[in-house]
């Protein structure tokens, strides 16, 4: 984000009545659908400013605000805090930052600097007791509040929906495609049960304090109901399969429910990345989207 747009976000907050100071401002351009821009009031209070970067992002926001109430409370038992948004409408959202800072930003060349190791067993198991602790809110209590509940079912099938969508709008490699079928045939990985789930857990959204002990959790626009192992893939995308294995053992020992293709799964939906960017591609249409998402699908040697 230029200085101008970063004045710009400032003037933003002002109009609602919010009145931020541009010495020190951070920007983080990470997020697919909001720039955020963190700035001091007059009284040294950072807060988070979340600007939607498409129209269409603004119709989820209800479903997040539901989605903050009803974990927030669940994961402040083990000390961990989600923002409190305070002020909230289709052009901002606003909060007070959480302490801690994230284990992973972009720089302006929108290149990923890590502020910790992804690769360090302290911080897989203390994801696994926080994914435990999460996937604790079953698709009953979550469905009462109002959240988004997949079934079982459901969630394979939104997965075969996806891929035929995909499929029909881009070239897709054989070995893409034939991996996927693969995939979805195989019983082992399904499980016969769905949690609460983040959907987008990975350091870019986890905050830790000096220690690596993790102090909040960012950005639940795709949280809903769901395989408790979309909050996995990450994990072993960023450390690798031993690591993937800690967070596994330290989520079992926390209360977590483990399954047999668990592990199978976190990997294979690592690998349905490309599939994740394309539908955002047809979502926005824009050319440079689709020319990445079409580059992942159908990589040339």
């Amino acid at each position: 984000m230029s200085l101008f747009d970063v004045t710009d976000a400032l003037s933003l907050a002002t109009r609602h009545d919010l009145h931020l100071s541009a010495d020190g401002v951070t920007v983080n351009e990470a997020g697919l659908d909001y720039r955020v821009v963190i700035a001091p009031d007059d009284t040294g209070q950072q807060w988070v400013l979340r600007i939607p970067r498409r129209p269409d992002v603004a119709a989820t926001t209800a479903d997040e605000l539901r989605i903050l109430d009803l974990v927030g409370p669940v994961l402040a038992e083990d000390g961990i805090a989600v923002p409190r948004w305070e002020i909230h409408t289709s052009d901002l959202i606003a909060y007070r930052a959480l302490p801690g800072a994230p284990g992973l930003t972009l720089n302006d060349a929108a290149e990923p600097v890590w502020h910790m190791d992804p690769a360090d067993p302290g911080y897989a198991e203390r994801l696994g007791r926080l994914l435990a602790r999460l996937h604790s809110i079953d698709a009953e209590r979550a469905g009462a509040a109002g959240v988004e509940v997949r079934t079982p079912d459901r969630a394979r099938q939104a997965w075969q929906d996806d891929i035929a969508r995909v499929c029909d709008a881009f070239t897709v490699a054989s070995t893409l495609g034939d991996a996927w079928k693969v995939w979805l045939d195989d019983d082992s990985c399904w499980p016969d049960y769905t949690v609460m789930t983040h959907g987008e857990i990975y350091p870019a959204h986890v905050l830790l304090d000096e220690d690596g002990v993790v102090t909040g959790v960012l950005d639940w626009t795709t949280a809903r109901v769901d395989d408790p192992a979309r909050d996995l893939a990450s994990q072993y995308g960023a450390a690798g399969e031993d690591m993937l294995r800690v967070t596994l053992a330290a989520y079992g020992a926390a209360g977590g429910r483990v399954h047999d293709g668990m592990a199978a799964q976190a990997k294979y939906l690592w690998e349905a990345a490309p599939i994740g960017y394309a539908l955002f591609a047809l979502s926005t249409g824009e050319e440079p989207d689709l020319a990445t998402a079409a580059a992942m699908l159908d990589p040339q040697d």
